[in-house]
């Protein structure tokens, strides 16, 4: 049974004025459940992530300011809002629900977090909205825990997952892929194993054969035993903040050559969500809704 990472948390803790982009987490699972690609057991409430796990990934000193909320206000300002306890507790569930969903896709081929791909976050950094980085934390805690030996991580948010890199830059264990626009934010780029920067309007012929050649070159690299995807729709033309100008239908065919290629070489996927800032919330919703419907078709 796929499972699907889902909390109340996810879609309301934020301040005004950021509350528009966080409605897809609760549309999501609702369109999924009405259409009735999902059924409610499909989805489950992760717990809060336990410290020494967080450790293993970002420093203490950070970590520690984040759960005393003690981050320097400079700090907040680059995360893009002031903390909140239930910011952080909302952080510290998305983080878990990627760790359980790892488990999961390991009995059952794929899993789901409905938020997550919080990949600007650092070692020691938030940045980008992102306070913790999910798929890092989930990605040391199955080396750690030596349920895997390779994982590779594929990053198709249209921002590049510097913090990701930064985490990972000494981790020959974890081969972080990033594909991205090269003029978008972050503009102080880390260095990832395989970078893959795109030029402003970059569409979707161009795009898919870029991806083509380019996840062969991450897999072969990276001999993967478990990967992560972060399948952000940011790379859509109706993105404000996206800069590339790729359809619906090419961002559906982009994660069905991600799904498709773990499929095919029988390697466990867990998929967080990432971007995805359309001004139509139904384009944000219909494009990350297809991620959902095409690994049910494929791993069902």
């Amino acid at each position: 049974m796929i499972k699907i990472a889902w909390h109340p948390l996810f879609a309301h803790p934020l301040p005004e004025g950021h509350r528009f982009p966080m409605l897809k987490y609760e549309l999501i699972p609702e369109q999924l459940l009405h259409e009735g690609t999902i059924e409610q057991h499909n989805l489950f409430e992760p717990e809060m992530v336990e410290e020494e796990i967080i450790l293993l990934t970002h420093q203490k000193e950070y970590w520690l300011q984040l759960r005393d909320l003690t981050l320097p206000a400079r700090e907040q300002r680059r995360i893009g809002f002031p903390l909140t306890q239930q910011l952080v507790e909302r952080e510290l569930r998305i983080t878990q629900g990627t760790i359980d969903g790892a488990k999961f896709a390991i009995q059952n081929g794929i899993a789901f977090n409905v938020a997550g791909g919080t990949h600007h976050s650092g070692s020691n950094w938030g940045e980008g909205f992102c306070l913790l980085n999910d798929q890092a934390v989930a990605a040391n805690y199955l080396i750690n825990s030596k349920i895997a030996k390779s994982i590779l991580i594929i990053d198709l948010d249209v921002h590049q997952g510097n913090g990701t890199a930064e985490i990972f830059t000494q981790e020959p264990r974890v081969f972080t892929f990033s594909m991205h626009g090269d003029k978008n934010f972050p503009f102080r780029k880390e260095i990832s194993d395989l970078d893959v920067p795109l030029h402003d309007g970059l569409a979707d012929d161009a795009y898919l054969d870029i991806l083509s050649t380019n996840l062969k070159i991450a897999f072969e690299n990276a001999q993967p035993d478990f990967v992560f995807y972060l399948s952000g729709v940011d790379v859509l033309a109706t993105d404000k903040l996206g800069k590339l100008s790729l359809s619906k239908l090419a961002c559906k065919e982009r994660d069905r050559m991600v799904l498709s290629a773990c499929k095919e070489r029988n390697l466990p996927v867990q998929v967080s969500m990432g971007g995805g800032y359309s001004t139509d919330i139904k384009d944000i919703v219909d494009a990350h809704c297809n991620t959902y419907r095409l690994a049910f078709d494929l791993f069902s």
